[in-house]
């Protein structure tokens, strides 16, 4: 796969990452958890030379970390450029709807510096490569989180940071303690709010931009013909742009995309993923998948390339009708 470079001091990356959050939380909690085809999914996609791999201490809680952890030993570590985050914390584990956790922030600095301790003992390694807040913390100054997140590279415990849904004040303000390697954003053809002002200070200061769920929470997959096909223990069920008095219409998205994707001889995924990747070498999507199939088919997008027509094609997509939440 060809490699871009994490932010402008940063490592070589593929210009596809993975997202592990779904191999053990969100999507399709009822189903059975198969941790050995995960663990073999994140090796291949280090084989595919994905090697961007990001988790979450709030993913499980706790499990999805385990998890990664497990999947890296035995030599894999070396090969991974591992990121994980910190900031969000689980308030209540069956409080919200559909007995869904509600979570909150914390950013305060000693949460952090017991954080990074804990997630590397259960990533198994004695440092992260990029070391994320998940949010900002709104009683907390970005400042002072961030301070405490550059501790833990000072210590030698992370090598680079970034931050998650930041804006471009909470970017900047982090960047006066420490440099900011990258910036996870939603992003996508579903959702491309991030090109109003994010993306462009990104690429103006050489940051990253990690797009997570680039392919619009697996709808521009094509898999998802109506709400009733969404696992019934599934977050997505929640979000209103996938409520079925709006589903069919945006699913008239899916079908153009479907439709390009026809024509080049890919799939929608590979289109959606290379759509994103043409909006510059800084922006490394990083798609989540717990299926061998799927993995294979996304790292292909890394040898798509679209023509100026189908750029422009996809560019006029309309917005999806709903919020994102």
């Amino acid at each position: 796969m060809r490699t871009t470079t994490l932010g402008t001091k940063g490592p070589q990356v593929g210009v596809l990452g993975l997202g592990c959050m779904g191999m053990s939380f969100a999507y399709d909690m009822a189903a059975p958890r198969d941790d050995d085809t995960a663990i073999a999914v994140l090796r291949q996609a280090l084989d595919l030379g994905m090697t961007l791999i990001d988790t979450a201490d709030v993913y499980g809680p706790f499990a999805n970390e385990e998890l990664v952890g497990r999947a890296l030993a035995g030599g894999h570590r070396e090969r991974a450029v591992l990121a994980t985050k910190v900031g969000l914390v689980v308030t209540d584990p069956t409080g919200g709807p559909d007995n869904s956790p509600l979570f909150g922030n914390n950013g305060r600095p000693e949460h952090i510096r017991t954080s990074i301790d804990a997630s590397l003992r259960r990533l198994g390694t004695d440092h992260v490569d990029l070391y994320q807040l998940h949010r900002v913390d709104p009683q907390v100054p970005v400042e002072e989180t961030f301070g405490a997140m550059a501790e833990a590279v000072a210590a030698g415990k992370a090598r680079h940071l970034g931050l998650s849904e930041a804006t471009v004040d909470e970017i900047r303000r982090a960047q006066s303690v420490h440099p900011v390697a990258s910036v996870q954003s939603e992003f996508s053809l579903w959702t491309r709010d991030v090109q109003a002002e994010v993306l462009p200070y990104c690429q103006d200061q050489g940051i990253a931009l990690l797009p997570w769920s680039p392919l619009g929470q697996g709808i521009l997959t094509g898999r998802f013909a109506s709400f009733d096909e969404l696992p019934e223990d599934d977050f997505r069920r929640r979000l209103p742009r996938f409520q079925q008095d709006v589903l069919r219409d945006n699913l008239a998205i899916v079908a153009q995309v479907r439709t390009l994707a026809e024509r080049l001889g890919a799939t929608p995924a590979q289109v959606a993923l290379a759509w994103l990747m043409a909006q510059g070498p800084q922006v490394i999507p990083i798609p989540g998948t717990k299926t061998p199939k799927y993995l294979t088919d996304n790292a292909g997008a890394g040898d798509l390339e679209l023509s100026a027509t189908d750029l422009a094609e996809l560019d006029a997509l309309p917005t999806p009708h709903g919020g994102r939440f």
